[in-house]
């Protein structure tokens, strides 16, 4: 335990400041449930993420079982411990703070899902069911935040980024149909009108509502009214459809090639065919990546496709933070597919044989196979360039 308190925990906003005066967005790995565990985030921050998501935790049952608090929330002993955010899923006040102050000693902040559009979270006014539910919202958050204070970590603001003792307090969100709900919402939650007096360290924003599908491309338009009105305000995060750095949706000038600072529609070409112009957010500060780096952990490192030394590293981290051979394998199988990236679509094995991964019954036998595998790709490329 002592070596877990001794690990230097540096604060989101920090991380913000620093992305900022490196002129990029900042880098985060979403809560994916099951998938966010601790070897993952250890290999997604090996490979340029700046802040990391655990799966969203129940807090009322974190609260009341040793033994969900050892399953849902693992930390590193040694080493590397990424900048992370425990998010929960919660609908009382208090449940959300206590379950806050129990994990704030080994995590950098909180975040209270209000996003999730599964059923059974909705159906227990959590998750995108709270985005009807502003005043409560709010409710948690302060009460949180107080809470905190209380036990003596410092959660004032920016003001206190530089103490080791500063925890962060957030909200991941979705839009409403209607916009003006969604400002509602936020201006609801924020509380304070200026930077200084606000009630939570950052927001992420999905712009997609309740009921849209992943399938369907986010509202950008959306996104940038939302940042354009709050994004002096508070810092806010993109998720959603972060599929590679090169071809994000929008254009931005903490990207490159820094944009044309346009909002029109289209743009005409040499012909009569237009091309559709993307519209630039300035006053976004960073991405959140879900179905993306799960396929490729070194999207931020600048890989459209997930390369052999990412399997690597994530098979030498599930040595030291042990995960289910089932998850292990599911993990790979995403790893070694094809990913998100329209630009690349290689992959580290065929479907054939990751189907006969797939019927690996234990990790000495995965482990020789994905090597065998590997050493065959490199043979045959060896042999191609002496060919060539």
């Amino acid at each position: 335990m002592a070596d877990i308190l001794d690990q230097k925990i540096i604060h989101p906003l920090k991380l913000f400041n620093i992305a900022t005066n490196e002129k990029r967005l900042l880098y985060t790995s979403a809560p994916m449930v099951r998938y966010s565990k601790l070897a993952f985030r250890q290999t997604v921050f090996e490979y340029g993420t700046d802040l990391c998501w655990t799966p969203m935790i129940l807090a009322k049952e974190f609260n009341r079982n040793q033994f969900a608090r050892n399953s849902d929330f693992t930390v590193s002993t040694t080493g590397p411990q990424p900048p992370t955010i425990v998010q929960f899923g919660a609908n009382v006040p208090q449940e959300l703070a206590r379950a806050s102050s129990l994990v704030a000693p080994f995590t950098s902040g909180v975040d209270l899902n209000c996003g999730c559009p599964q059923s059974w979270a909705c159906a227990a006014t959590m998750g995108a069911a709270l985005m009807e539910k502003r005043e409560l919202v709010r409710d948690m958050v302060t009460t949180t935040r107080e809470q905190l204070r209380q036990d003596g970590w410092d959660v004032g603001l920016d003001k206190d980024m530089e103490s080791s003792k500063g925890r962060s307090v957030s909200v991941k969100i979705r839009v409403h149909k209607d916009l003006r709900k969604t400002m509602d919402f936020i201006e609801t939650v924020i509380g304070g009108p200026s930077r200084e007096h606000r009630n939570v360290d950052f927001l992420t924003i999905h712009p997609r509502t309740r009921q849209t599908p992943s399938s369907t491309p986010i509202n950008v338009e959306s996104l940038e009214i939302l940042t354009s009105t709050y994004g002096d305000r508070v810092p806010i995060l993109l998720s959603g459809d972060v599929f590679t750095l090169n071809a994000l949706p929008f254009s931005s000038p903490l990207l490159s090639p820094n944009p044309t600072f346009t909002t029109s529609s289209e743009v005409p070409e040499t012909g009569t065919e237009t091309i559709p112009r993307r519209l630039n957010i300035p006053k976004l500060a960073g991405l959140m990546s879900a179905r993306a780096i799960l396929a490729n952990p070194a999207l931020y490192a600048g890989y459209d496709a997930c390369p052999w030394e990412a399997v690597e590293a994530f098979l030498n981290n599930v040595a030291r933070a042990p995960l289910p051979f089932k998850l292990t394998l599911h993990h790979l199988s995403e790893m070694c597919a094809p990913g998100m990236a329209a630009s690349d679509k290689t992959a580290l094995l065929n479907k054939q044989e990751r189907s006969e991964m797939m019927r690996c019954e234990n990790m000495i036998d995965l482990i020789d196979f994905l090597d065998e595998k590997r050493e065959i790709k490199r043979r045959r490329r060896r042999e191609g360039d002496i060919a060539g």
